[in-house]
C-alpha cells in the first residue's frame, strides 16, 4: 500500500521538532522546525504538527473525507541523528515503543526528507509561535456537577496545537491501543475557540464541520467548555503535557 511505503519517511518528521526545543532561545521561523507542515502527494493530504517535543502525523484525503493513518510520539536529537519513540501508530500498533533514526534538510520554509532514495518536500504552514501552541493533556473533566481529576495513565488523550492547526489522539502507550483522532485548523479569539474539522477517524461525516467552544487560559491551564460533535456538554481542563 502507498501508505505503508511512505510511513517511515513521514515518521522522520515526527522527531525533528526537538531541534528547536533543545536550544536556549527559540530560533527564527526560518530556522525552527516547530509548528505545522503540509504536503499533498498523489491526491493525499499529509500534515505534521511539532510542538513541545512531541509530534503528530496524519495522512488523509480532505476532498473525499477519508482518514488514512496517524502516528507520533516524543523525540530527541543525538549525534546528528533524529530519534523517535513511537507512542501510537493507527496502522500498526506493534511499532509502539520502538525507536527509529533518520536525517533531514531544512531550507527556509521548505523541508526535504529522504529515505531510501524517496524524497518528500514539505511546506511550512505556521511556526507555532502564538495562540494555544503546545502539547496538552486533559487533567480535569466535569461529570454532572463534580470536577474529576484525570491522573496520567498509559491510556490518555493528548491534543497538539500549533498556531493554526490542531490534532487530538486517544491512545494507550503501553498496549499500543489506538482509540481515535481528529484534527484540522482552529482559531482562538476573544474567548472563543473554534475548530474546523479536516479529518476524524471515528466519523467521516463530521469532516467539514466547525465546532465552537468557550476557552480561556488560567493559571497555565486551558479551560475548554461547550458541546461535543455529538451535542454532549463538555467542561474540561487541559494542562501542558510534560511527560516526554
Amino acid at each position: 500500500m502507498v501508505i505503508r511505503k511512505w510511513l517511515p519517511a513521514i515518521l522522520l518528521l515526527c522527531s525533528i521538532g526537538f531541534l528547536a526545543m533543545n536550544q536556549k532561545q527559540r530560533p527564527s521561523a526560518t530556522d525552527s522546525l516547530e509548528g505545522a507542515w503540509r504536503l499533498n502527494y498523489g491526491g493525499q493530504d499529509f500534515a505534521i504538527l511539532l510542538e513541545d517535543g512531541y509530534c503528530m502525523f496524519t495522512q488523509y484525503n480532505l476532498k473525499e473525507k477519508k482518514f488514512g493513518l496517524t502516528a507520533g510520539g516524543p523525540f530527541t536529537l543525538e549525534n546528528g541523528k533524529i530519534r523517535i519513540k513511537t507512542e501510537f501508530n493507527s496502522a500498526n500498533k506493534s511499532e509502539v515503543g520502538k525507536m527509529q533514526e533518520y536525517g533531514y534538510k531544512l531550507s527556509g520554509d521548505e523541508l526535504t526528507t529522504t529515505l531510501e532514495g524517496f524524497e518528500l518536500k514539505w511546506k511550512r504552514v505556521d511556526a507555532g509561535e502564538k495562540n494555544l501552541a503546545g502539547n496538552w493533556r486533559i487533567i480535569k473533566r466535569k461529570q454532572g456537577e463534580e470536577m474529576s481529576d484525570i491522573p496520567l495513565r498509559p491510556r490518555r488523550t493528548l491534543k497538539l496545537l500549533t498556531a493554526t492547526r490542531f490534532q487530538w489522539a486517544a491512545i494507550n502507550v503501553e498496549t499500543g491501543e489506538f482509540s481515535g483522532t481528529g484534527g484540522g485548523t482552529y482559531t482562538f479569539k476573544d474567548g472563543k475557540y473554534t475548530e474546523y474539522i479536516e479529518f476524524f477517524s471515528r466519523d467521516s461525516s463530521r469532516v467539514g464541520m466547525s465546532l465552537s467552544f468557550d476557552g480561556k487560559l488560567q493559571d497555565g491551564n486551558w479551560i475548554h467548555s461547550g458541546k461535543s460533535s455529538k451535542g454532549d456538554p463538555i467542561y474540561e481542563v487541559w494542562g501542558r503535557f510534560k511527560d516526554n
